[in-house]
């Protein structure tokens, strides 16, 4: 039976995050104080206590949401009932794509980090540099959001960019652009549009400044060759064939369309039945359930799912 790990992205977390299974497990705290040390702030604070204004920060939550996952993991991979549990493929959601390549041997999780750190740095620079949003538009087909776009562009910049399951795709581009597609949402049938509470308007070229930043950072990076699990990347749908092919994606992904609902069709289709969610929230749980229906996702973010798949309570 093939087994999947996926990984949540920005927008998964939560003041209290981790806390109760870093109370709960060695291997988890260590993760987090080990964190700390690399970053060189008390970012397990930040988890645990907030405040949510700074947990929700751009250059806050990413490198957050990262060692959130990563303590989850080493749960699994520390505990003797899921010890032997491995993943045959890896995959994360924009910011998760990072902890799926850790979780894959492909990064290492100091490196991991500090590009997590540098890469919500840079899209926090870019983002106060342009004036851009994003709206989430529920209930359209991908054609229908095209249409809508195009209507609402009047000559500034409005692309379809995550494609997370049927009836739920995110629009980005300039603040002005995102609040006529919201007011058209509407009119081209959509059950709701809401927009989103980001610093701007990612994965389009207004990241663009944010993409060189991290390739240099990425360059600077030990990236091992890809195996041997395998991950897929967002932006294409493709597992990950080459280190450098890693870095490329990486940095192509903060100006690229997020092709999450592919990338699980494609596991879906090469036959994995057992997916984990690992790291804080649902979001991923919940997009499975609209993506196929009757594929069951277990999630790991909190001392109660940990406990349950270790069989302790």
């Amino acid at each position: 039976m093939k087994t999947a790990f996926l990984f949540p992205g920005q927008g998964a977390q939560t003041v209290g995050m981790g806390a109760d299974v870093a109370a709960a497990f060695p291997a988890a705290a260590e993760l987090f104080a080990k964190a700390n040390e690399i970053v060189g702030f008390d970012l397990r604070a930040v988890c645990f206590e907030g405040p949510s204004e700074r947990l929700n920060s751009t250059t806050m939550s990413q490198p957050a949401i990262f060692v959130t996952s990563a303590a989850l993991l080493e749960i699994l991979r520390t505990q003797e009932p899921t010890q032997d549990l491995t993943a045959d493929v890896t995959a994360g959601l924009s910011l998760g794509e990072y902890t799926a390549l850790y979780a894959a041997g492909v990064i290492n999780f100091e490196d991991a980090l500090l590009l997590v750190k540098k890469r919500g740095g840079a899209m926090q620079a870019a983002a106060d540099a342009t004036e851009g949003g994003m709206v989430s538009l529920i209930g359209l087909d991908e054609e229908k959001v095209r249409q809508l776009c195009d209507e609402a562009t009047q000559g500034e910049l409005l692309e379809a960019v995550n494609f997370n399951c049927p009836g739920q795709i995110v629009v980005s581009g300039t603040r002005s652009a995102c609040a006529r597609a919201a007011a058209l949402a509407e009119k081209y049938g959509a059950i709701k549009a809401v927009p989103l509470e980001v610093a701007g308007a990612f994965h389009t070229e207004m990241m663009s400044s944010a993409a060189e930043t991290l390739r240099e950072a990425l360059s600077q990076c030990h990236i091992a060759e890809p195996s041997p699990a395998k991950t897929l990347a967002n932006i294409s749908a493709d597992y990950y064939d080459s280190a450098d092919g890693v870095a490329d994606g990486l940095a192509r992904q903060l100006t690229s369309p997020i092709l999450w609902q592919k990338c699980m069709e494609r596991l879906l289709a090469e036959g994995v039945e057992r997916f984990y969610e690992i790291g804080p929230g649902r979001v991923l749980t919940g997009l499975m359930r609209r993506i196929h229906r009757k594929t069951r996702v277990v999630n790991v973010s909190s001392i109660e799912s940990v406990q349950k798949l270790l069989g302790k309570t």
